[in-house]
Order: structure tokens, then sequence, then C-alpha cells
């Protein structure tokens, strides 16, 4: 006899008092703390509990019993299934605070260290329509929706292409509208699917490995040029001409259309061969007269209008006046670099991703820029002494590392480099607090701003300015 599923407890009349790191909202009850997404403080909700530690709990809401004043309406129709976007139903004025409040709760508890006032967090003008980049995802398993699922009747079409659901990695929801990108985004997206459809054309399962379709990348630029990168699973050469005649003949404002067949396990394009079906084989963004070369493969930060103001402050912080000789760790493909070169004496560029090195080299030349050096290689083993006999001990370091943070040796590598200041830039003010107490015996924090490069997400970017201490 199979074992009877065991029932989830239900807590009712629950207030929703704060927001957490991740985004979730936070209810307490006694000295439990619960996590549940897509509430906002001051909500009064029915949750459903699914699992239950000795100090926190983890829910969902099934009833809600009051709204906040908060609460906004959220603008998108995928909003709570598709896992993208999760504060919408808070006012951008309040995603921001919390935002701040994110930084400044990261910086004292984590890292323990005493900072200067917080400078209020640079919002983003454009809440909608910021991404210069999106990736979706072919599939024949589509997410199917709640309606779908208690009608009890079979589903003929489960091809969608969209987004993952969070935590099922073979499932994916089909989006009709994402207004996270320019509407051109929009128009690609249904075009090639609504192609691919009429023509069965067959949608990727990733659990099995079968199927021609797999990814669609759209990137744009504030120059107003378009990237279409499609990405096939199976190198069927009748097929991806057809389609990619028929999206060439619709949108002739595509510049670079790209094609990659990757018959891989995994998503990764960074090994595979790019194929120029049509234009150009990248596209560019300007800032401040700078021109930035950004290919298929290539990293750019992806709310391009926010990216300005986050270089602009990093170089602020930089305190360059022309003599000072500048590392810039994790370089990436040298925008950071290229975008100080004027302010200092050299600037000096490390990464790990070879690939990304010579993007950095190739924006230098697009520029005439030619203070800059780029060096591939692991951080740690780059930055010692013969390093720096050679190439010269840094005035400023600059260092953006992952959302992991920078390695133990790395902090040492800096810490013995010795520079008169460093910038400290992170898209994770958790890891950076971290690091900061690793710093700090040696280095004050002396300036903090965080930037927000993402609207509606509880995601932050942000810098810090880091002085030497006094001997």
């Amino acid at each position: 006899m199979a074992r009877k599923k065991k029932e989830l407890p239900v807590w009712e009349d629950i207030t929703i008092t704060d927001v957490a790191a991740e985004g979730k909202a936070i209810a307490k009850i006694n000295d439990l703390v619960v996590f549940i997404p897509y509430a906002v403080p001051g909500d009064i909700v029915d949750i459903q509990i699914y699992r239950k530690k000795n100090r926190y709990a983890e829910g969902r809401v099934i009833r809600f019993k009051s709204y906040s004043d908060l609460r906004e309406t959220p603008f998108c129709e995928h909003f709570g299934i598709c896992g993208g976007c999760k504060w919408q139903n808070l006012p951008y004025k309040e995603q921001l605070r919390y935002k701040q409040k994110q930084v400044a709760d990261n910086l004292l508890r984590i890292g323990k260290i005493d900072i200067p006032e917080i400078s209020p967090i640079l919002g983003s003008e454009k809440t909608r329509y910021y991404r210069n980049k999106l990736e979706f995802t072919f599939s024949d398993k589509r997410w199917l929706t709640e309606n779908e699922v208690q009608s009890g009747e079979p589903v003929a079409n489960r091809n969608a292409l969209g987004f993952h659901i969070p935590g099922m990695f073979d499932k994916v929801l089909d989006i009709r509208e994402c207004l996270l990108q320019d509407d051109i985004s929009n128009q690609i997206r249904s075009a090639v699917k609504d192609f691919c459809l009429k023509n069965n054309y067959s949608f990727f399962n990733l659990r099995e490995q079968h199927g021609l379709m797999r990814n669609l990348i759209i990137r744009t630029s504030t120059t107003g040029e378009i990237m279409l990168i499609v990405v096939f699973f199976e190198n069927d050469r009748e097929k991806i001409e057809a389609l990619l005649r028929h999206i060439s003949e619709q949108f002739p404002q595509i510049t670079s259309l790209i094609y990659i067949v990757n018959p891989k396990a995994n998503d990764t394009i960074t090994d595979r061969e790019v194929i120029v079906y049509k234009g150009k084989d990248c596209i560019y963004e300007e800032m401040e007269g700078l021109r930035f070369k950004i290919g298929p493969k290539s990293f750019y930060q992806t709310n391009s209008e926010q990216a300005y103001h986050l270089y602009k402050t990093v170089r602020d912080f930089a305190g360059l006046t022309g003599n000072e000789l500048v590392y810039d760790l994790y370089t990436g493909t040298g925008t950071i670099a290229n975008f100080i070169a004027h302010r200092a004496k050299k600037v000096i560029g490390i990464e790990y991703v070879p690939e990304a090195v010579e993007d950095a080299k190739e924006n230098s030349d697009l520029n005439g820029i030619t203070n800059t050096v780029f060096f591939a290689g692991d951080m740690k083993d780059i930055l010692n002494q013969e390093f720096m006999n050679q190439y010269g001990r840094p005035d400023v370091i600059i260092t953006d590392p992952p959302r992991a943070g920078m390695h133990d040796d790395v902090i040492q590598a800096i810490l013995f480099a010795a520079p008169r200041r460093i910038v400290y830039v992170s898209c994770n003010p958790a890891t950076q607090a971290r690091d900061l107490n690793l710093l700090n015996e040696a280095y004050q924090v002396t300036a903090v701003q965080p930037v927000d490069m993402f609207p509606h997400t509880h995601h932050v970017e942000n810098v810090v300015q880091l002085k030497k201490r006094l001997d």
C-alpha cells in the first residue's frame, strides 16, 4: 500500500513584516522566521508551509486576507510564474529602499566593519525595456498553467519558447510578452516560434537530448543595432537556411544574424563555432564617445544606461589625476579599463578568459587607446612580485569579481600589491562584505555607492572605495 502523502500545514492570518535578501518576503511567528515569495510588507495572508527547520520555515501564499497599502499591481502577465521580476508588486521607490537596506545590512552584519554614510542608491531611469540582452529556451515540455492541469484535458501542443521555471531545469514557460527588452525582441521571438510551429520544426527535449531548436539570444544596443543568435541542436542545413532566410526577410533591421550549432549536453556556446548568416559579426555600444564591440560571446552589462552611471562612479572613486598606474582585475572585455584610461597613466587589465582579453585589446584599438595592456590568466598566479617588478606596483586597483567574490589568494595578492586606493565593484554585496572584512586591517572603507541595474529584482550592484590606512 502506498504511503499517504503528509498534508502540508497551513498557518492563517499571517502579517508580512519585511523583505529578505533574496527578494522573498518575511513573516515572524514567535521565534520562527518564515520566507514567502510574491508577498509585500503589510499583506495579511494564509501560508502553506512546505519546509520547516528549527529557526526558519519556507512557505507559499495560498490566500490573501488583505492587501498592503504598499502593494502595486504587477504589469507582466507572467508575474509569479516565470521567476523573474519578483518585485513588480512593490513600488519602485520601495524597491530602492530595500536594496539600500540590503547593502547596509550586508556591510555591517557580514563585513563587521566601520563604514561611512552610504550614498543614496542610483535608481534606473528606465524600469521597463532596460535590458540589452535576453536568452530564451526552446522546449517540447511547456510548463502547464494551473487551469490546464486542473482541467484534466490532454494538451496537444507542449512546445514553448521562453524562460526556465525556477528549480525545474527541463520545464520552460512559454512567453507571450516580456517587458524587459525593446519590443522588437517580442516581435522576433514570436516570428521565430510561429515559423517553427508552422513548419514542424522540433523543439529541444533537454532530458532526452533531441530536437532541432535549442536557444534564441537577442542583443540590442543604444546605437540601434540588433543581434539575433539562433542556437540549433542539430545541424539540419536545409531547415536552418529556411528559418534564417525567413527571419532576414521579416526583420531587415537585424544588423547581425548569427547561428550556432550546439550538440553538447549543456547550453554554453563559448566553445562553439559562430557562423554569420547575414550582416556583421558584432554590434557596438557607445559611452562618452567610446565604442565597445559586442560579439555573440561577449560580456557586457545588460543595462547599458545604468552601466554608464556605474562606470562613472568607479572612475570617480578611483580619484585619477593622470599619473596613476591602475590594475583592473576581472577586466572582462576591458570596458572599465578603456573607460578610465584617458585619466590614468597606464591601465593593466587582468582576466581569466582569453577570448575576453582579445575583445579588450580590440576595444582599445577601436578607440585609439594606447595606454592599456591586458593579460589572460589566473589572478593569484599573475599578481606576484615578478609581475610587479616588470610592470610596476599599482597606485589604484579596481576589482569587479563574479558573484562568488574574490578568492582568498587574490585578496592576499591585493594586500601584497598595497595600492593607495581600491575600488571594489560587486553584484553581490554579501560576498563583497566578506572580502572587505579581510581587507579591513590594511584598508578603510571611505565611500559606498549602490547602483540599481535590475529594477523589479532584488539584485543590486555596489561600489566601494577603500583607502590605505596610515602606517
